[in-house]
């Protein structure tokens, strides 16, 4: 199982970090043991000072392929489900001073949060999900899909074009504006069109 994720596909996003406009996806990868399930704890490191949340929609990709075709990009995953790509925002600015790569700043254990999913037919439109973050209680953040730079069908054809897509690889598709640092015991709960999806704790 492979995770992809894609950088700066929001524009208010990309205004709050300071970033120039792209012209294609930017797509980093994760192992799987960056993933958090089943709203279990997540236990800030010792080697991060400043733990960014950024709340994603996530894709679960259902067929084998590669190549993929734009208007058949649809037919390579069946559920929308929502993250979290925790970022040490620290070392991230650090490595990106020296042009280094960012694995150590988003691909660290467990920095990769995962809700269940939900089937793509029980959402009435997968290019406006609408979804939110609320961290003690308070929003933070909230977006919707169409305010993507990238839609899924664009961002499932560029990956597609370098790495063959498996059954069970997911795609975290961005995040929009308001991310921050987390706290101990700060408490984190993820909504995707206001279903919950996940709630969690900081430790």
């Amino acid at each position: 199982m492979k995770i992809f994720a894609v950088g700066w596909n929001y524009p208010l996003h990309n205004k709050e970090l300071k970033h120039n406009e792209v012209s294609a996806p930017t797509i980093f990868m994760k192992p799987d043991t960056a993933l958090l399930r089943n709203n279990k704890p997540f236990y800030i490191p010792d080697f991060s000072s400043e733990i960014h949340y950024e709340t994603e929609v996530v894709l679960r990709i259902c067929k084998l392929g590669k190549n993929i075709a734009e208007q058949f990009a649809p037919r390579y995953y069946d559920a929308v489900g929502l993250g979290i790509d925790f970022t040490a925002r620290d070392l991230q600015n650090r490595q990106k001073k020296v042009g280094g790569p960012w694995e150590i700043s988003k691909a660290f254990d467990n920095s990769a949060v995962i809700s269940e999913f939900i089937p793509i037919d029980m959402v009435q439109s997968a290019t406006s999900l609408d979804f939110n973050l609320l961290l003690n209680g308070q929003e933070v953040q909230h977006g919707n899909t169409k305010d993507m730079i990238f839609s899924f069908n664009q961002i499932i054809a560029y990956i597609s074009q370098f790495f063959t897509l498996k059954m069970g690889d997911l795609i975290y598709t961005g995040t929009p504006e308001g991310v921050g640092t987390i706290a101990i015991n700060d408490h984190l709960q993820g909504f995707l069109e206001n279903k919950p999806m996940f709630d969690f704790y900081v430790k």
